[in-house]
């Protein structure tokens, strides 16, 4: 059976009494509706909970046991309603945020350091290894609440914030002979074997090698497609290829032997963002939206285009 918990506030009323009229009365009840409610609930535990007599009532040695049982389910009661305020608020609740890995640590770090200030009671879930295109259908099949990442293109039902922009580098192996410039021009790179990630219709280095490519006109020689970052700098340190990255995973990944040169022209900003799904907004994840936004740069929407 399950106590229910106007029995348990009933019972708590007489165990501090230790006398039914008062307990009545500290209940707005009379006092035969509450020795039947008493009796009710000692038919249904199967034990008396009190010794009673005309002039005294004490707790049984089952009765003194329940006294805090009974106690915190009655506590538990009269913090529904501040716990539903408080959810309804975004103060609690869950939000699973998935992110593609080292390359965006700090970004990561920094939000989730924000959330822990403003909301301490909000429990922020990270999921790494999510690169941005397969990070986004895990968005939008609902296995992630929100997702940090980079994309040139966001499908039409996914709103985005902006957290962080960043640079466009190659990566190479510092022994490699163009290491000595100081800047590479897209003829440069042109006969270059490439160390890739992933791409996708959305991915913001495939779109980027795409224009480099074209400045220079020619058609990236691939040699190998790496899983993630790390492993890509890894790869470019072994003088495998070279690579375009982020300056976030300059900053993020250390490796010693390997060099960035900017692009020149340059590339573009890329923009570090939250992506969710415009639909499905949790008052936790708005929560973490609201925080979001107090992130420099700030502002802007990305979506359109991808089916």
């Amino acid at each position: 059976m399950h106590v229910e918990v106007h029995q348990a506030r009933a019972f708590l009323a007489v165990a501090e009494e230790l006398h039914f009229g008062r307990a009545a009365q500290r209940l707005h009840m009379t006092q035969p509706p509450l020795s039947r409610l008493i009796r009710t609930l000692e038919d249904e535990l199967g034990a008396e909970l009190f010794d009673r007599s005309p002039r005294h009532v004490a707790l049984t040695a089952v009765g003194e046991a329940l006294v805090e049982p009974a106690r915190e389910l009655v506590m538990q009661s009269e913090r529904m309603p501040l716990l539903a305020r408080r959810a309804q608020r975004g103060e609690t609740g869950r939000v699973r945020l998935g992110f593609s890995g080292a390359s965006v640590n700090a970004v990561v770090s920094a939000l989730a350091r924000c959330v822990r200030r403003s909301r301490p009671d909000l429990a922020l879930e990270l999921y790494g290894s999510h690169l941005s295109e397969p990070g986004m259908e895990r968005l939008r099949s609902g296995a992630l609440d929100a997702l940090v990442g980079r994309w040139d293109r966001l499908p039409p039902e996914i709103d985005s914030q902006v957290l962080a922009e960043e640079e466009l580098f190659v990566a190479l192996a510092e022994d490699h002979p163009l290491a000595a410039k100081p800047v590479l021009s897209p003829a440069d790179v042109a006969e270059e074997p490439w160390i890739v990630l992933p791409g996708g219709s959305g991915a913001t280095l495939s779109a980027r090698m795409h224009q480099l490519a074209m400045l220079g006109g020619f058609a990236p020689r691939v040699v190998q497609v790496a899983a993630d970052s790390a492993t890509q700098l890894l790869l470019v340190d072994a003088g495998l290829g070279i690579a375009l990255i982020f300056s976030g995973v300059r900053e993020n990944i250390p490796v010693h032997s390997v060099v960035f040169r900017r692009p020149e022209p340059g590339l573009g900003a890329v923009e570090v963002r939250l992506a969710w799904r415009r639909d499905h907004v949790s008052p936790a994840l708005a929560g973490v939206i609201d925080i979001a936004r107090t992130f420099p740069p700030g502002g802007g929407d990305l979506r359109a285009t991808i089916p």
